[in-house]
C-alpha cells in the first residue's frame, strides 16, 4: 500500500508533539559565510538539538504516535550513526523499549552516546561488519517480535518529523521580520528536503531551495533524472551521514510533488570543499559540524556560484540548515589532510631518486621552494638498483607555488610523477 504524502498540517501535528521534548533550535546570522558570499546567510543549528542534529525530531514523532499495543511490542531500528541517537532519545522520552542495531565498525563514542541517551529504555545490538548486516538484523527481529521498524527517512511521521525545521525557520524569521528568499538543505535519503518542502510549497511557494548533496553520493539527482529512485553505483563514505546509495519511494514523491510549489535545484558538493567548510565553521564560527553538518554550508561556496541561486540579489536572505555536530574527533586529521588537498595546499609525489650520497641534499636544496614543507616521505632503497623510488607529500603556502615546483622538478635529473587526487594511490595517505 501507497504511504500518503504528509502534509503542513501533519507537519504542524508533529511539532506539537515535539513541544515539550525539543525546544526550536536557534536561527543564527553568518557574518563569515555572508561576507564571503555577498548575502544575509543565516544558520539554522540542527547541531544544537539534544542528540546534536535534527534526526530526533522524526525519530520522536513516529515513537510519539504509536498505538499502546504497538509501544508494548517496543521499536527497533539499524543505524550506525545519528538516527540510533534519535529513536534512542525518543524512547527515553517516551517510555518505549527499543533494540538498536549496530555494525562492529560503530565507533565506540557513538555506541556509547546511543547508550547514554536512551537509559534503561534501549538495548544496544552489534551486528555484522556493515550497516547492511544491522539493517537485516533489524528487520529479522521486527519479524520475530513484532516490535516496530522505525526508518531512517522514508515514513510520514519521519518526514513530518523533520519538516519542522522549516516551519521554525518561517515563524523564527517572521519574528525578525523578515523571510527567507532562499534555502539551503543537505539531503542523504531526503526526509529532511521532504518534510521541509511539504512546508515551504504550501506556506512559502515560489521560494529557492537548493538541495545540496555530497559529489559522492548524489542520489536525489540521479531520483530526479531517472524520474524515480534508483540505486547508485557506488557511494563515496566519508559524508557519512548523508552517504546514502538510494533515496527513499516516499521521500521522493513527496520531493517531486513540491517541485511545482518551490524553485527546486539540486548541487553536487565536492568531499573536500565540506572539509574546507567544517575546518572553517570549527576555527571562525566555533561550531562543531560532522560532514553532513557542514555539507549546507559548504554549497555556498560552490566554484562558480551555487545552482539556484543565480540572480539572487545581494543582501537576500539565505537560511542554511547546518544539521549535525557528532564528528569524531579522531577524524580531524583525515578532513586537514582533505581540506589541504582540496585547496590546492598539499600534493603527492612519485620520486625516483639516484642511489648515491647527496641526492636527497640536492632535491631540498634546487627543488625544494623556501616556503615548501615535507609532510611525508617514504622511500624504498634497492641495492641491485641505481635508483630508488619514495612518495613524497610536499605542502606548500600557496596554491600558485606548484608551478615553480613543478618547473624545478623538470630541470632536475629526477623521475617525478604527480599523483593525482583521484589515484587509488590516495588510499594510501588518506586513511
Amino acid at each position: 500500500m501507497t504511504a500518503t504524502l504528509p502534509t503542513a498540517a501533519d507537519v504542524d501535528r508533529a511539532a506539537a508533539l515535539l513541544g515539550p521534548v525539543i525546544a526550536p533550535t536557534p536561527l543564527q546570522r553568518a557574518d563569515r559565510l555572508s561576507a564571503l558570499t555577498g548575502y544575509d546567510v543565516w544558520l539554522k543549528r540542527e547541531d544544537l538539538t539534544p542528540v546534536r542534529s535534527y534526526k530526533g525530531r522524526g525519530a520522536y514523532t513516529v515513537v510519539a504516535g504509536l498505538s499502546e499495543e504497538e509501544r508494548s511490542r517496543g521499536v527497533t531500528c539499524a543505524s550506525a550513526g545519528n538516527h540510533a541517537q534519535g529513536v534512542a532519545f525518543a524512547c527515553a522520552r517516551a517510555g518505549v523499549h527499543a533494540t538498536i542495531f549496530l555494525p562492529r565498525t560503530t565507533p565506540r563514542q557513538k555506541r556509547d552516546r546511543v547508550a547514554a541517551l536512551g537509559g534503561d529504555q534501549v538495548e544496544v545490538v552489534i551486528a555484522g561488519e556493515a550497516y547492511d548486516d544491522a539493517a537485516v538484523a533489524a528487520a529479522d527481529f521486527a519479524a520475530a517480535s513484532g516490535a516496530t521498524a522505525v526508518p531512517a527517512f522514508d515514513h510520514p511521521g519521519i518526514v513530518a518529523g523533520q519538516g519542522t525545521v522549516a516551519a521554525e525557520i518561517l515563524a523564527q524569521s517572521a519574528e525578525l521580520g523578515w523571510q527567507p528568499d532562499a534555502l539551503v538543505l543537505p539531503v542523504g535519503g531526503a526526509g529532511l528536503i521532504a518534510g521541509c518542502l511539504t512546508v515551504l510549497g504550501e506556506r512559502l511557494p515560489g521560494v529557492r531551495v537548493v538541495a545540496a548533496e555530497p559529489s559522492g553520493g548524489a542520489s536525489l539527482a540521479a531520483a530526479l533524472d531517472a524520474g524515480g529512485p534508483v540505486e547508485l553505483d557506488s557511494v563515496d563514505p566519508f559524508v557519512d551521514g548523508a552517504a546514502v546509495r538510494r533515496v527513499g519511494d516516499l521521500t521522493y514523491r513527496a520531493v517531486a510533488a513540491s517541485r511545482t510549489l518551490v524553485d527546486l535545484s539540486v548541487a553536487a558538493v565536492p568531499e573536500g570543499l565540506i572539509c574546507v567548510e567544517m575546518l572553517d565553521l570549527y576555527q571562525v564560527d566555533g561550531i562543531i559540524a560532522e560532514p553532513a553538518g557542514a555539507l549546507a554550508p559548504a554549497a555556498l561556496r560552490v566554484d562558480g556560484g551555487l545552482p539556484g541561486l543565480e540572480g539572487l540579489a545581494p543582501g537576500s536572505r539565505v537560511v542554511v540548515v547546518v544539521s549535525g555536530g557528532n564528528n569524531d574527533v579522531s577524524r580531524y586529521a583525515d578532513i586537514v589532510e582533505r581540506a589541504l588537498v582540496f585547496e590546492g595546499l598539499k600534493h603527492y609525489f612519485l620520486i625516483e631518486f639516484p642511489q648515491e650520497p647527496g641526492a636527497l641534499r640536492r632535491f631540498l636544496d634546487d627543488v625544494l621552494g623556501p616556503d615548501d614543507d615535507i609532510t611525508l616521505f617514504e622511500y624504498t632503497k634497492r641495492n641491485n638498483r641505481e635508483t630508488g623510488p619514495a612518495l613524497v607529500g610536499i605542502e606548500m603556502q600557496s596554491r600558485h607555488d606548484l608551478d615553480g615546483l613543478l618547473a624545478r622538478m623538470e630541470e632536475s635529473r629526477l623521475r617525478v610523477e604527480i599523483v593525482p587526487p583521484d589515484s587509488p594511490l590516495f588510499g594510501f595517505v588518506l586513511s
